[in-house]
């Protein structure tokens, strides 16, 4: 078998990000989504795997390069637009060769992986199958409806869901998945959309099986989505402190300072990650929060937050909390006095409280 990563989507949902950043390279827990994909994969058994991109092809091959130190071989495809999960697969077609292959949605986590899934393709043989979450919202995604241990139809982001099964993004497929891309026609928003091809061999006769996630699944295609991946990522670290911290700090609970950070008259209250090199000085750093490498955070106050990579906080004069910061940010103290703080900021981007 082997692996395919759709990596080519453009991320409109997480803008201003990803205006200057694949989506999938947002880090969670200080590692990019993409990563965890890669390590889920290879888990599985899994050692070839193709990483379909678009226009941020050149970040996720800096980014990844050849796999090696994933312990993978890693191929580009290139996706010429993002026009549909099922077009991806049709771009891919020679790389996969007629094998039978796992389909994994680049920016999705899973906290159980999906060795159980590819375990259960293997041995059972069948000609699709699909992973399947119980979800508050199933309007947002693609429903499936079940009978008998089998699906039954598939429906792309209905009104009216018939069932609070979700589509997560994880799928394996057999060669005639080809047959179906190319048979069924464009969505309304001019998509060929996976359901649609998943559909078509239900309703050939194809076999196509359901397996319910087991533990947590999340599509980080929201903010609210990546700060709560980054939660549950962080619940899961164990203490490791390789950095530097004075006696005049604290260290509570699940922390990792990473090697190079430097903490100084500081509580960092876990679970939280400190990334390399990063500088905390006067300064509470709360739950669920990750620093990124090279940030400084000074006479500052933040939780249930991200900060990318080299980004500033200083003399913030309240606790910053449900925020996603970009690469290389600035945010300090202006003259006056602000009543509340929630970031999205893009990178490269100065910001001044007033």
């Amino acid at each position: 078998m082997k692996g395919l990563i759709l990596s080519g989507g453009r991320g409109t949902r997480l803008r201003p990000l990803t205006y200057t950043s694949a989506k999938q390279l947002i880090p969670v827990a200080n590692r990019p989504i993409l990563f965890y994909g890669i390590e889920a994969i290879r888990d599985s058994g899994i050692r070839e795997i193709g990483i379909v991109v678009g226009d941020t092809h050149a970040e996720i091959k800096a980014a990844v390069g050849d796999g090696r130190r994933f312990g993978v071989k890693v191929t580009y495809i290139h996706q010429p637009a993002p026009l549909g999960l099922a077009h991806a697969v049709l771009t891919a077609e020679k790389y996969l060769a007629g094998n039978s292959f796992v389909m994994y949605l680049g920016d999705n986590l899973l906290k159980s992986g999906i060795k159980t899934l590819v375990d259960e393709f293997r041995r059972k043989k069948p000609h699709a199958m699909i992973l399947l979450a119980h979800v508050p919202n199933p309007s947002q995604f693609g429903v499936a409806e079940l009978k008998d241990g089998r699906v039954k139809r598939l429906t792309e982001k209905p009104k009216k869901p018939k069932t609070d099964l979700a589509l997560v993004g994880v799928y394996l497929f057999d060669r005639n998945v080809f047959q179906a891309a190319k048979a069924i026609r464009p969505s309304l928003r001019g998509e060929l959309e996976i359901t649609d091809a998943i559909q078509w061999l239900v309703d050939h006769d194809f076999r196509v099986l359901p397996q319910v996630v087991d533990g947590w699944w999340k599509d980080t295609g929201r903010v609210e989505d990546i700060l709560e991946a980054n939660r549950m990522v962080l619940d899961t670290l164990e203490t490791r402190i390789e950095g530097r911290v004075d006696q005049a700090s604290r260290v509570e609970f699940k922390v990792v300072i990473e090697k190079g950070a430097q903490i100084r008259r500081s509580v960092i209250r876990g679970p939280a990650i400190i990334g390399e090199n990063a500088k905390v000085t006067d300064s509470y750093i709360g739950p669920f929060t990750s620093i990124d490498r090279g940030c400084v955070v000074e006479r500052a106050e933040i939780e249930h937050s991200i900060l990318l990579a080299g980004s500033t906080l200083c003399n913030i004069p309240q606790r910053i909390e449900d925020s996603l910061v970009g690469r290389n940010v600035v945010i300090a103290r202006g003259s006056h006095r602000p009543a509340v703080l929630r970031f999205v900021v893009g990178d490269a981007s100065q910001v001044e409280l007033t």
